[in-house]
């Protein structure tokens, strides 16, 4: 049975119950369970690592003593140990000796919630838990992505707004040409479910971890925030399965609701790779933790100030961006003054529509920018669609190997080789500068690129006006000759 079937069937399950109350309670009920099963997982291949594991999870309370067993406990005897013992004994665990372990344990069930009221039909669910998945088979646990991806389609569809899935091709583009190296500190300032995390942790283990020390030092570099405690939960789980046995350096936080004065040089990182909320507003207030010239409730116009703010000298980034940023005004134009004026924006490539579908139709960026001197020049590169495609789906997705056009064309590390092509295009920083910062820049090798540069956009209309005007002129005339004729 597929993870999405699975799911399904749990859900439909979980409708009968009357404590759960639509799509958003069942995928919060959802994913403690989901968590739960897979720390026993893991905890299974601790044991056998070492001889001397402890578990930071009370004896009765480990899944595999009250859970998985299909004749177990049940109904009301199974509702009472899990309101009355599991729930409040995880949510006020005390780590033993300083087990980091129990921290994150505690941080997990600090914001979730048992919703069901019927123990007979918790039992069925937890059952197709036990029967449907083994996150030891590395089959099983690869398929985690498909797991918080329906998570996410389902969240979208029960109007949670702002909880973006970055597809799998766009996290493992970006991080393969960010390239963080081991010993780099890598953040994710709204890591959501922890796509980019995880796919800096496949990049940097497989190219350089090759010691125990090693892989301590990748696991101590990692780092993430994010607001909403859902996906924080998925984050937290997702780096579990990814062997980051106690994540402890992604937080459940608001990242911009730290003044930005309050960042020092220790908060400074190597390398950001990141998909900030985009068409939301901050909460009242949050826009005071920056500079007066700077200050916005728009979500992501924030995270851009503050991403140019964390990074080292010589600090990478790969940031997605909606189209309004690249064309906006007012104080997005000073945001992207201050990009071009403090960080090398070297790259931006243009993703076609339907990339982000189906949680939002909007129009996307990829950003990649260095941080330390100004920038002289920009490539533009817009990907297109793959032949025979108009557009993408669920059962036509983007796929990774898209991507290979773009990492041919790079130019390596310093990206000195490339050329312009019916894809490619490069803008100086002065023509930039002369059209106000607007990076909403067309293909000149492309007659039907879309452009949303005002003054453009307004030539277009005034010419359009122009051509109807000319029109009308001549069926005037044409109708006046007509009528003449006719007398």
């Amino acid at each position: 049975m597929s993870i999405s079937t699975t799911i399904k069937s749990i859900q439909d399950i979980m409708r009968k119950d009357v404590g759960v109350d639509g799509d958003a309670q069942r995928i919060g009920q959802l994913v403690w369970m989901f968590f739960l099963k897979i720390y026993d997982d893991k905890e299974t291949e601790y044991e056998l690592l070492d001889e001397d594991y402890r578990s930071p999870i009370p004896e009765p309370l480990r899944w595999r003593n009250w859970a998985a067993d299909a004749e177990g406990m049940t109904g009301e005897e199974l509702l009472d140990f899990v309101n009355n013992r599991l729930f409040p004994t995880l949510k006020n665990l005390q780590p033993r000796g300083g087990d980091r372990r129990g921290f994150v344990i505690r941080g997990v069930f600090e914001d979730a919630y048992n919703y069901m009221k019927s123990g007979h039909l918790m039992r069925q669910v937890i059952n197709r838990i036990v029967d449907g998945i083994d996150f030891n088979r590395a089959q099983d646990r690869h398929l985690f992505g498909d797991l918080y991806e329906q998570i996410l389609r389902d969240l979208q569809s029960a109007g949670n707004a702002g909880e973006y899935y970055t597809p799998r091709p766009v996290t493992g583009f970006m991080v393969d040409r960010i390239a963080p190296r081991l010993g780099e500190k890598i953040l994710d300032p709204a890591c959501g479910t922890g796509g980019f995390l995880t796919s800096a942790i496949e990049y940097v283990r497989n190219r350089h971890v090759r010691t125990v020390e090693h892989e301590q030092l990748l696991q101590q570099s990692l780092f993430g925030v994010e607001k909403k405690p859902l996906p924080h939960l998925l984050c937290t789980t997702n780096m579990i399965l990814h062997g980051i046995d106690v994540p402890t350096n992604v937080r459940h936080d608001n990242t911009l609701s730290r003044p930005l004065r309050d960042y020092g040089p220790r908060d400074r990182v190597d390398v950001i790779v990141t998909n900030p909320p985009f068409g939301g507003m901050e909460e009242d207030g949050i826009e005071n933790n920056f500079p007066a010239t700077f200050r916005t409730r728009e979500t992501a116009d924030l995270f851009l100030v503050l991403i140019m703010h964390l990074l080292k000298d010589g600090g990478r980034a790969a940031v997605v961006l909606p189209d309004g940023t690249l064309f906006g005004e007012g104080i997005k134009t000073r945001i992207k003054e201050q990009l071009l004026e403090t960080c090398n924006l070297h790259t931006v490539v243009r993703l076609p529509n339907g990339v982000f579908n189906p949680y939002t139709g909007i129009r996307t960026n990829l950003l990649f920018f260095t941080k330390g001197s100004p920038t002289q020049e920009v490539w533009f590169y817009g990907h297109p669609y793959p032949p025979g495609y108009k557009s993408y789906s669920k059962t036509r997705p983007m796929r990774i190997e898209e991507f290979e056009a773009e990492k041919a064309w790079w130019g390596g590390v310093e990206r000195n080789s490339r050329v312009e092509s019916e894809f490619a295009w490069k803008v100086s920083a002065a023509d930039i500068r002369a059209r106000n910062y607007n990076l909403d820049i067309r293909n000149p090798h492309s007659p039907d690129a879309i452009s949303h540069d005002p003054d453009e956009l307004l030539a277009d209309y005034a010419a359009l006006q122009a051509r109807i005007g000319a029109t009308r002129s001549q069926l005037r005339a044409v109708l006046a000759d007509a009528l003449e004729k006719g007398k």
